[in-house]
């Protein structure tokens, strides 16, 4: 097995909607924030080469949104999802999994692309690919409630299933092993329904690709919870719960979304679970 960071880009939200009822002064320590209130933030997949699979979890905004809905959003960086991988040496075609942690559109929209010029058809950009969600966030985000309709966008989301490539992982509990081999899953609710946080068992290491549930290392304290969770004190539940468990067990947390540090673990300490290292992905390899 061989696991590849693949930057697809970074973006700006809102500091205040990413840490919610935290104040300002506490969390711009951790995540400075520009005169408009706007923090730095990455959009970081994660390749796993394992035999004859080639498996991506998440594929980052893509770039089929009209210019009004990316300019709150404030894209910058050379990065994107096909340049990254090409510098692996893959192409798009080689793509056999993608494994979508939930259906965002910071987390999936770059899976699918305007097949035709006057954007009326889309499809997705891996020809090959089996593409992973689980039943209860499909049906939750086909069907999405006001609070979430503007992440769930149809052009990401109803090409992938149109396609004929879409297939689910069967949720059992709160945990769920071999979604792929030597991989597991930990099922999160807080944030979105069943929101799906990889866990990779890496020749004797347990790597595992945070997603939404812990964004950045400023998000490690346990009320550090974002404005965009649709349950916050379930998220402040599920956050306690796997990081007690992160800092028992030694896992390396790779970070989705923190535009300076790839992977970090956490330790126990008086204060809690705090952040113990960080590393970049190659250093732990």
């Amino acid at each position: 097995m061989k696991l590849h960071s693949i930057p697809t880009g970074n973006f700006k939200l809102d500091g205040g909607a990413m840490f919610g009822v935290v104040p300002k002064q506490l969390w711009e320590r951790t995540n400075p924030a520009d005169q408009l209130n706007l923090c730095d933030w990455s959009m970081r997949s994660l390749l796993i080469e394992d035999g004859n699979k080639l498996i991506l979890i998440d594929t980052g905004i893509g770039d089929k949104q009209d210019e009004k809905f990316f300019s709150h959003f404030h894209l910058h960086g050379d990065d994107s999802l096909e340049k990254s991988l090409k510098s692996k040496g893959f192409g798009l075609d080689d793509i056999t999994d993608v494994l979508l942690t939930h259906l965002h559109f910071d987390h999936c929209g770059g899976a699918v692309k305007w097949a035709n010029n006057d954007r009326t058809h889309a499809e997705p950009i891996f020809k090959n690919a089996k593409f992973w969600s689980n039943e209860n966030h499909w049906e939750w985000a086909t069907k999405p409630n006001p609070r979430e309709k503007a992440s769930f966008l149809a052009e990401n989301i109803n090409p992938i299933k149109e396609s004929g490539q879409l297939d689910f992982i069967k949720r059992e509990g709160t945990f769920t092993n071999n979604i792929f081999n030597n991989v597991d899953a930990f099922f999160a609710d807080g944030h979105t329904e069943s929101q799906i946080i990889p866990m990779i068992n890496y020749k004797g290491k347990k790597i595992v690709f945070m997603a939404d549930l812990l964004p950045s290392t400023g998000h490690i304290p346990l009320p550090y919870v974002m404005g965009y969770d649709t349950r916050p004190l379930l998220t402040m539940n599920e956050k306690e719960l796997f990081l007690n468990k992160a800092a028992d067990e030694g896992y390396f947390l790779f970070l989705e979304h923190d535009s300076v540090n790839e992977v970090c673990t956490v330790k126990h300490t008086p204060r809690g679970v705090r952040l113990d290292k960080t590393f970049t992905l190659d250093e732990i390899l």
